[in-house]
C-alpha cells in the first residue's frame, strides 16, 4: 500500500556530542521513514509519489510494485460498489490470539479482510469483481475470504454479469485449520454454476498468487491474465526440489515461464490492464 505524499519541509533531528566531557548538540537532516522507495528489481529509489503517479510502477525498470485492494479498485474501475463487508471473522478452531491478529491487520491494512468484493463498472461494462490484499495477513483465505468470494460469484450469477478475481494470497490460513481449506471446494462448486451458464470469469493473477489459491479458483478462470513478474505457485521451490529431488529450472514460478507453458493466457502491464479488460468485457457481452 502507498504511503500519503509528505509535505516539502525541512526535518532535522538533534544528536548529542562528547567533546572533552562536554555535551554539545548538532543539528543535522534526516529523511522520515516511507517517503522514498527502492525497486527490488533494479535497486533505483524514487519518491512514493513519484511512483504512485506511474501506477506503481518502476520509473526505471517498469517493476509492478504490490497494491492494495483499495488502490487496484481505484485504479481499475470508474464505478464501484462494494458487497458483504460486514461478514465477521470468526476463530472456528480457537486458535490463540487469533483475534489480536486480525484487529492488528484490521489497523495495518484499513480494510475487514483479506478481500474486497463487490461490482465494478469499467465504461459501461459491469462485473462482479473480488479484489485480494496481500496487506491483509499475506491475503490468506480463511473463512470469510471464501464466503465473500462465493457470495460475488453467487451474485455474478443471478446478475448474469462477468465475474472478475483479481488474486494476491500466500495461501490457506493456518489459523482456520480444515475450515480455511474447505473454501477451495466452496468457490470451485459455484465457479462451476457460473461455466454450466456460460458466464465469463475472468482471473488476474498478481503477485503474490501462492497455495490453495492458485489450487483452485486463481486457475480455473475462462480467462486467465497476469501482472507482469508475478510469483504464481502451489508450494515454495525449496518445498517442491526436495519433495521430488530434482533441481527446478529458473523463474519456473514467475508468470513469464507460466505464461510460456500455457498456464496464462496474455501477461498484461498495468498501465494496459483497464483497456484489456473492458475488451473482454465487451467482447463477450451477453446480447
Amino acid at each position: 500500500m502507498f504511503k500519503d505524499a509528505f509535505k516539502k519541509r525541512k526535518y532535522l533531528t538533534v544528536s548529542k556530542i562528547k567533546i572533552n566531557d562536554e555535551e554539545l548538540q548538532e543539528e543535522r537532516p534526516s529523511i522520515p521513514d516511507g517517503l522514498w522507495s527502492k525497486c527490488p528489481m533494479c535497486s533505483s529509489k524514487f519518491y512514493f509519489e513519484d511512483i504512485e503517479a506511474n501506477e506503481g510502477l518502476c520509473l526505471n525498470c517498469n517493476f509492478h510494485f504490490r497494491l492494495g485492494a483499495k488502490e487496484r479498485i481505484s485504479r481499475t474501475f470508474d464505478t464501484f460498489q462494494e458487497f458483504f463487508q460486514d461478514i465477521e471473522t470468526t476463530n472456528p478452531i480457537n486458535f490463540p490470539e487469533y483475534f489480536d491478529k486480525i484487529n492488528n491487520n484490521k489497523n495495518i491494512s484499513a480494510i475487514n479482510e483479506a478481500v474486497i468484493t463487490g461490482i465494478g463498472c469499467i465504461k459501461n461494462m459491469k462485473a462482479a469483481v473480488c479484489v485480494m490484499d496481500s496487506n491483509f495477513m499475506m491475503g490468506s483465505m480463511g473463512t470469510v475470504v471464501g464466503e465473500k468470494i462465493a457470495k460475488t460469484a453467487e451474485l455474478s450469477l443471478e446478475h448474469r454479469i462477468p465475474l472478475i478475481i483479481f488474486t494476491a494470497s500466500g495461501g490457506a490460513r493456518m489459523q482456520e485449520g480444515i475450515f480455511s481449506l474447505m473454501q477451495m471446494a466452496k468457490v470451485s462448486t459455484v465457479l462451476s454454476k457460473l461455466d454450466e451458464e456460460g458466464i465469463l470469469f475472468i482471473s488476474v493473477l498478481t503477485d503474490p498468487t501462492m497455495g490453495g489459491v492458485t489450487a483452485s479458483f486463481a486457475m480455473q478462470a475462462d480467462i486467465i491474465l497476469s501482472e507482469p513478474g508475478a510469483s504464481i505457485g502451489f508450494a515454495g521451490k525449496r518445498v517442491i526440489e526436495k519433495t521430488i529431488n530434482e533441481t527446478l529450472p529458473p523463474g519456473f514460478q514467475k508468470a513469464e515461464f507460466l505464461k510460456e507453458k500455457g498456464f496464462i493466457d496474455k501477461i498484461v502491464n498495468r498501465k494496459e490492464l483497464k483497456d484489456v479488460l473492458y475488451k473482454l468485457l465487451s467482447f463477450h457481452e451477453v446480447s
